[in-house]
């Protein structure tokens, strides 16, 4: 069984900077994926941020505002986000995936709402 958490959601203000956290927990040592996704109300679920395996992506949306790390001993994955905008506003969720094709697990979601 696996237990995803995230935290470090909240109100900030256009321009300013926020640092999400998440950490899964539980049987499986190594993920090979570990990624951030984000949902805005009336809105699909989208990637925004992945770092694994593959390598780093990041939607074209955050490109050279957000960066994505990982503490692969801690099965930990942080989200900063720079110069935030009011359309970054979402509720956002992290997502491990075991491997390539198997089971991923996902955290209750964390909410950012950028305004002034």
């Amino acid at each position: 069984q696996v237990h995803v958490v995230e935290s470090g959601g909240g109100l900030v203000q256009p321009g300013g900077s926020l640092r999400l956290s998440c950490v899964a927990s539980g049987s499986i040592v190594r993920f090979d994926a570990m990624r951030w996704y984000r949902q805005a109300p009336g809105k699909e679920r989208d990637v925004v941020a992945s770092t694994g395996t593959d390598g780093t992506h990041y939607a074209d949306s955050v490109k050279g505002r957000f960066t994505i790390s990982r503490d692969n001993g801690k099965n930990m994955v942080f989200l900063q986000m720079n110069n935030l905008k009011t359309e970054d506003t979402a509720t956002y969720y992290c997502n491990a995936l075991y491997y390539w094709g198997g089971p991923e697990y996902w955290g209750q979601g964390t909410q950012v709402t950028v305004s002034s």
